[in-house]
């Protein structure tokens, strides 16, 4: 296993890793139990390309580590769906990442769409689940920091359920250069923020918008917030609970603008 391998346990990211990059999965080991249809699917494109297959390891007894939330980086081998350690999954190489310049590209006064960046996002769970939505709303791609960021970890990967592999995205060291480069291209930068005055119901949808969300705990830094052409958030009808999750309230905002 190289530095540059991941391990992927859940096989519904195994199949869209398999269906993108099938050159790029280095090994795969089965579960005992491969009658699922995901596990048919995957069986099917391993033989295609001719993945190497690993006899894999006896499961172990189940724990609970207790860097589970975070992560454990290109070793962690714990498995999503059953909350406990197995042996199947594949070793993947990591995706490369796009260019700042290759993700901004053919914009014009005519283009429609969404784009998204992460400003100091910690939780590889809610990186992951972004990932997911992204995905799903068909977002042109992410812009990530790479400072007092969660790493992309198999964790990301799993908890995505493939949108790493569909969804382009780049890291950068400083988000404000990369949002400069965002306006140049044509893009109109949206913070977000829940003490925003501006709700998410008054933003114009006429226009390629960048929408920028923030860390867990802190929200979107002041630097960054000074680069927004836009702030907003979202609707608040409850009187309790005023706060979301990061990747509940990036769902919701994307599932509005997208």
């Amino acid at each position: 296993m190289s530095s540059n391998d991941i391990l992927i346990k859940n096989p519904h990211s195994i199949l869209i890793a398999l269906k993108n990059r099938p050159k790029e999965v280095v090994e795969i080991t089965f579960p005992k139990d491969r009658s699922e249809g995901v596990w048919k699917e995957i069986e099917a494109l391993v033989e295609r390309h001719k993945v190497r297959k690993s006899a894999g390891v006896s499961e172990k007894p189940a724990h609970r580590p207790q860097d589970s939330r975070r992560g454990r980086g290109p070793g962690n081998d714990r498995d999503i769906n059953s909350g406990r350690e197995s042996g199947h999954g594949a070793l993947v190489r990591q995706k490369s990442q796009t260019s700042l310049e290759k993700l901004f590209s053919g914009i014009d006064q005519d283009t429609r769409g969404l784009w998204l960046a992460l400003d100091c996002l910690q939780d590889p769970q809610n990186v992951g689940a972004i990932f997911r939505a992204a995905a799903f709303f068909g977002i042109k791609g992410i812009v990530m920091t790479t400072e007092r960021s969660a790493p992309m970890t198999g964790t990301v990967y799993d908890i995505a359920c493939g949108g790493v592999e569909v969804v382009p995205f780049v890291q950068t060291i400083n988000m404000k250069q990369a949002l400069d480069k965002a306006k140049e291209a044509g893009l109109w930068i949206l913070g977000t923020s829940e003490h925003a005055k501006e709700t998410l119901n008054r933003v114009q949808k006429d226009r390629p918008w960048l929408m920028v969300v923030g860390n867990e705990e802190k929200g979107i830094r002041r630097l960054t917030e000074e680069s927004c052409d836009v702030m907003c958030s979202i609707p608040n009808a409850g009187t309790e609970v005023t706060s979301l999750n990061v990747s509940v309230a990036t769902g919701i905002l994307l599932s509005h603008l997208g």
